[in-house]
């Protein structure tokens, strides 16, 4: 992190939504874990590709809480800050809504999402790719999740970060090897 970087950060309340974000602790991940672990690496994926912007890092720590946690209050994200407002609409951007498939979900961030939202969508699916493993997940999910993101998500990366490309570029040529050889069958040899 850059001295610039440090300075625009040091004033950033986020303890509140931390807080509000502790709600998904008990939504547990196939990988293990839980979705509040998911929330961290997800900000820190924006930490590392040098996003400083208050509303997104906040919205990065609550952005599954609205799909994820039912009784979620609008009212109360709003109320956590002066930036409130602008993290509920940044999240909502991002929350798959009530009708829609996961293809009109992503087809609709690329399509009409904020720069923002693009940048969430992208530092979310690289955490999710990242946990994407064949011990874990049947090889269909995994080839379903590979292709909607060559479909959907690739293009916002084109889009908004360049580095964010490169990076599920990587993640999707790297699970589509380990797909290949999770279902190798190694001769043995006996040994008699």
């Amino acid at each position: 992190m850059e001295n610039f970087e440090k300075d625009l950060l040091a004033d950033m309340v986020i303890a509140p939504y931390l807080q509000k974000a502790t709600a998904l602790r008990g939504v547990k991940r196939y990988v293990g874990g839980n979705q509040f672990r998911h929330a961290f690496a997800t900000l820190a994926i924006l930490i590392d590709y040098h996003y400083v912007d208050i509303v997104l890092l906040k919205a990065s720590v609550i952005h599954d809480l609205i799909e994820d946690v039912k009784c979620t209050s609008y009212d109360e994200i709003r109320a956590i800050d002066k930036d409130g407002q602008k993290v509920l609409e940044l999240v909502l951007e991002v929350t798959r809504r009530k009708p829609e498939s996961k293809e009109e979900f992503l087809k609709r961030i690329l399509n009409e999402g904020s720069p923002m939202a693009k940048v969430l969508k992208c530092a979310d699916r690289i955490s999710n790719l990242t946990d994407l493993h064949p011990d874990i997940f049947e090889k269909e999910y995994i080839k379903n999740t590979i292709a909607e993101t060559k479909k959907w998500v690739v293009p916002m990366a084109e889009e908004v970060n360049k580095n964010m490309l490169f990076e599920l570029l990587d993640l999707i040529k790297r699970r589509e090897n380990n797909l290949k050889f999770s279902t190798m069958i190694w001769p043995m040899k006996r040994k008699d």
